[in-house]
């Protein structure tokens, strides 16, 4: 029997793309996901200035979009930053928040990721909130330390029905963007340890997905996917070519067929 649940693939596309080349990736993600079985959703999270477009060429399609920040502020003289309620005035459906990029070049805090994690929440977004370590604390043995405590800053400041809501994305930071990826054994004694995490906050969000992310590619997809505590993965360079990113996600698929 299997016990395997819905998955959910998302790409970051980060700071790429340009009208022209946006339009041939999304027409194709839209397409080849509609041949995908309804337990595998899709979304992808584009630059802002992207967002009506995405809403244009997807809309009616199985692929979900967002972006890849909201402010902590809901309104209010904070130029160049971009609200929540913004972001959903483009029928957005999903945040990323604290992304190991943003945490690192922007200097954003725990405290910081949470705020946003709510102002996404009460905008009606599916925050995807990452977490994740560097080499330098994995060596030291603090994994579940670090990621322990990014993910317990969110759920401190969310009641169960909102950390319901959430999507969770571990993501270490030593292997992304560097062509290296955490077997898959690494990844799933992560994901279970924060699925745990989870579960102490309240039975009803031991089921909130979990992603893994980190140089996932076409051929180690469907491995990672198949990992009992592995709801799907984000999507950082592969989602820019779509033909490996629709390989990720029929990889997805294959591990969600009855066995």
């Amino acid at each position: 029997m299997s016990t395997q649940r819905a998955k959910l693939v998302v790409g970051n596309w980060k700071m790429h793309g340009r009208l022209a080349e946006n339009a041939a990736l999304l027409q194709a993600v839209a397409k080849g996901a509609g041949e995908l079985p309804a337990d595998v959703r899709v979304g992808v999270c584009v630059p802002t200035p992207y967002l009506a477009q995405a809403q244009s060429l997807l809309d009616g399609s199985r692929v979900m979009w967002g972006v890849q920040d909201v402010s902590a502020f809901t309104q209010g003289a904070y130029t160049g930053e971009v609200s929540a309620q913004m972001v959903t005035d483009f029928a957005a459906t999903f945040a990323i928040v604290g992304h190991s990029e943003r945490r690192a070049y922007h200097r954003e805090s725990a405290d910081l990721v949470a705020v946003k994690t709510q102002r996404a929440l009460e905008a009606g977004l599916t925050p995807i909130v990452c977490v994740g370590e560097t080499l330098d604390e994995r060596e030291a043995g603090a994994t579940e330390q670090v990621v322990g405590a990014q993910l317990d800053e969110v759920l401190a400041k969310l009641s169960v029905q909102e950390a319901a809501r959430i999507v969770v994305a571990y993501e270490p930071v030593w292997a992304i963007g560097t062509g290296k990826s955490a077997t898959a054994g690494q990844a799933q004694a992560v994901h279970a340890f924060l699925r745990g995490r989870l579960a102490a906050k309240g039975a009803e969000i031991a089921g909130v997905p979990l992603l893994y992310g980190g140089s996932v590619k076409p051929d180690n997809a469907e491995e990672l996917f198949r990992q009992q505590d592995i709801d799907g993965g984000l999507i950082g360079g592969a989602s820019l070519k779509d033909q490996d990113f629709l390989a990720i996600c029929k990889a997805a698929a294959a591990t969600t067929a009855a066995g």
